[in-house]
């Protein structure tokens, strides 16, 4: 079925109306574009006002006055005047008499001499450095006086019950006159042994006694004492 449309509601009629009307409005609005026209703004300026000069302090500068020089001293002014004094100055005549007091008198005693002055003790010069070595009853000691040890030697019974036996190191001091002293073990074996060697060698007669110098001098001097059963 056809639609039929009225002649007034038909806006194909009116279509060259608009348009101009559309035109007109264009130009219009282009036309008041192009013709407005912006009022100048007056930009603000901060004032700061009239400037303010600060004048600077100026602090004088101070000096410590120095300390005053010590004085010097005053020299004595010497005066040429003499007092004279009266020589009428009475002397008594009573002068003190030792002779009659006996409490008075100093004793004069007869000079004493005092204690003599202690020897410093010479220190002991090892066997190897010794000029002048000692001597063992006239012989090589390394080989007399082990000998003459292990002949007076008394095997300690505890030390045969334990079966110990070994070495023990002994040092002593030979003395300027030939006698052996400061006996002392320097490597021990057993309490026992120990005592019967420094027993042993403490028996021991006198030594030729070392030089230095051809002088007597202490020697010291070592052995090891064996102990072996048999």
């Amino acid at each position: 079925m056809e639609v039929k449309k009225t002649e007034g509601a038909n806006l194909e009629n009116k279509r060259l109306l608009f348009v101009e009307l559309g035109l007109i409005l264009a130009l219009a609005l282009t036309f008041g574009a192009f013709s407005w026209s912006t009022k100048e703004k007056q930009a603000a300026v901060l004032d700061a006002g009239p400037a303010v000069t600060i004048e600077e302090e100026n602090i004088p500068i101070t000096q410590e006055a120095p300390p005053p020089p010590p004085e010097t001293p005053k020299v004595p002014v010497l005066s040429d005047q003499i007092d004279i004094i009266d020589d009428d100055i009475q002397v008594e005549d009573n002068i003190l008499n030792l002779d009659d007091n006996d409490d008075l008198v100093i004793e004069i005693k007869d000079y004493v001499e005092g204690p003599e002055e202690e020897e410093i003790e010479e220190e002991e010069i090892p066997y190897i450095f010794v000029e002048q070595r000692p001597t063992f009853m006239g012989g090589d000691p390394q080989k007399l006086f082990p000998k003459w040890v292990a002949g007076r030697l008394v095997y300690p019974e505890i030390a045969k019950e334990t079966g110990i036996q070994g070495r023990v190191m002994v040092a002593f001091t030979i003395n300027t006159d030939g006698s052996v002293s400061n006996v002392r073990v320097t490597r021990s074996l057993d309490p026992a042994l120990d005592k019967e060697a420094i027993r042993v060698v403490s028996s021991s007669p006198k030594w030729t006694p070392g030089k230095q110098r051809d002088r007597p001098v202490k020697v010291s001097y070592s052995i090891p004492v064996i102990f072996q059963l048999r």
